[in-house]
């Protein structure tokens, strides 16, 4: 019998190690699997590489991991914003390395991770320092440049219910980043509002398939999420 529930967070977690690289969902606070980052902070790991839409916003979340001394490397779209101290205090005392990613480019690199694409050429960076020591070709007329597939060890995601199976699916914008992360990790780990019985999701609205998802993990909701 299939069932990838967890019956905790710790344990959900417990392949995490020090140098892996993770990938965490949400759009800043929205579909932020906050509960999940929690428990990684408790399980003292680090040098780990972040890959995240943003830096992190005020205390809680991926600015957490920041605070704590967790991130080596922090692979984002959107590093720097009103409440994004913990990464800017970082940053300038270079104890965090930043990969700035378009964020177009970063859906698209994560993408191509998920579908098992060697590279992408995309116009968005040609002839900007986000393109140099870089490919560049013209496709058509048009400028291009070349970028890799983004792959992580590890996906920490959250969706609104999910089976046995790892079957998800998503609340409104909540849903992000969420799908394509699954994708392109070895290991996802979500967590969910709700467990439901094996046949209780309609396949019609299932969003990630449980052959993306490796641990389901149940999470009562404690904070407010923009999305819910």
């Amino acid at each position: 019998m299939i069932d990838k529930t967890m019956a905790s967070l710790d344990l959900a977690l417990g392949a995490i190690g020090d140098g892996a690289a993770v990938m965490i969902g949400g759009f800043g606070t929205a579909g932020m699997p906050d509960e999940l980052i929690d428990a990684l902070i408790a399980r003292n790991v680090g040098d780990l590489t972040i890959i995240n839409n943003n830096a992190g916003n005020g205390e809680t979340g991926v600015a957490a991991l920041i605070k704590a001394g967790r991130v080596r490397k922090i692979i984002c779209s959107f590093p720097r914003q009103s409440d994004s101290h913990h990464f800017d205090a970082a940053y300038r005392a270079g104890t965090i390395e930043l990969e700035l990613v378009p964020q177009g480019n970063l859906a698209a690199r994560i993408q191509a991770a998920g579908a098992g694409l060697g590279a992408i050429f995309t116009p968005t960076g040609y002839g900007t320092m986000l393109a140099e020591g870089k490919e560049t070709r013209t496709i058509g007329g048009k400028n291009y440049v070349l970028e890799h597939p983004i792959y992580a060890d590890f996906a920490l995601i959250k969706a609104h219910k999910g089976d046995r199976w790892g079957n998800l699916v998503y609340r409104k914008t909540a849903r992000n980043f969420g799908p394509i992360m699954a994708m392109a990790a070895k290991t996802t780990i979500a967590q969910v509002s709700e467990i439901v019985p094996l046949g209780t999701l309609d396949p019609e609205v299932i969003v990630t398939p449980g052959i993306f998802v490796q641990h389901v993990v149940e999470v009562a909701p404690t904070r407010f999420d923009p999305a819910t």
